[in-house]
């Protein structure tokens, strides 16, 4: 590891709300960082199950790295709220967010630590994370572990505002929450998350941020298991139809920031705007779809 970053405290920001199945595997992978030098930031965004509990014995247990946030009066108050809570406590040079369901693997922080000493321009870093289904000791679940497509050239420094294709449906994955580390000094130029959102694509507001003002460091490294599960937000919001809403909620606020930051690049407003055109003209959309599979249905028929 570079020199200048053995040292450098990381900020550990888990936010919680009843995950007592699952909060004490996610702590455990943290103190099993093979890099020491970090801080973990518990914010409790109001669970009554005892996952409270779990998180201030490890608290007691580790008083001079582990720290336990709450809202007032133990308040239900969000994602965004909650992250941003961890944000104003931090005090390392560099923060990375872990969801209580989900895990490090044990050289996440060595490595990525390792990766933005070697690049000094680059203040923010991620790789690729593994869509972890064999947590379940299921034969079946097991065989649908998989890691996406990163969809960008692996160990490239990737300059603003590309990425943002990313979170337009256009060449790879979006990159998950557990999947970066970022110097604290530009979560806090960049405002932190958007309480404006707090459910849904909050993770995206706060990526579209970075992606609109710094080069980002993509490796090819896969440092992190992101948990699926069936009664998640996520997975739950797509069964009922909030997932469709809240995309569009993100679309327009996305349009409006880069509207107000004074970006020009062609080719992410063609991707926004063919994107936005869909939600608000639902009906059109579907029918140029049937249309262009028609003919796509056609042209087969006719070569055969």
């Amino acid at each position: 590891m570079n020199a200048m970053n053995n040292n450098l405290l990381v900020s550990i920001i888990m936010i919680f709300l009843n995950a007592d199945k699952f909060i004490q595997e996610a702590i455990e992978s943290v103190i099993s960082q093979t890099y020491e030098n970090w801080e973990l930031l518990l914010i409790d965004d109001g669970s009554t199950d005892n996952s409270t509990i779990i998180s201030q014995k490890y608290v007691a247990k580790y008083p001079e790295k582990i720290r336990y946030l709450e809202h007032e009066s133990h308040q239900n108050k969000g994602k965004s709220t909650s992250r941003n809570l961890g944000i104003s406590h931090a005090r390392g040079e560099y923060i990375t967010f872990l969801d209580a369901d989900d895990v490090f693997l044990p050289l996440k922080l060595e490595k990525q630590l390792a990766i933005l000493g070697e690049y000094p321009e680059a203040t923010m870093v991620y790789g690729n994370t593994l869509y972890w289904h064999s947590w379940k000791d299921n034969s079946q679940d097991n065989q649908q572990d998989y890691i996406p497509e990163l969809g960008i050239q692996p160990n490239t420094l990737v300059q603003p505002p590309s990425l943002l294709r990313l979170l337009l449906g256009h060449g790879g994955a979006v990159p998950c929450i557990c999947s970066f580390l970022v110097e604290r000094k530009l979560v806090e130029k960049i405002g932190g998350f958007e309480e404006s959102i707090q459910h849904l694509y909050e993770d995206q507001v706060f990526l579209a941020k970075i992606f609109v003002t710094v080069p980002v460091f993509v490796e090819g490294g896969c440092w992190e298991k992101y948990r699926q599960r069936n009664d998640s937000s996520w997975h739950l919001s797509i069964d009922t139809g909030e997932d469709h809403k809240a995309r569009f909620i993100f679309l327009n606020w996305l349009e409006k920031y880069l509207t107000k930051q004074g970006v020009k690049d062609t080719e992410v407003w063609q991707y926004l705007q063919k994107e936005l055109w869909t939600y608000r003209y639902p009906i059109l959309s579907k029918l140029t779809k049937r249309a262009q599979s028609f003919v796509k249905q056609m042209k087969a028929f006719i070569s055969v």
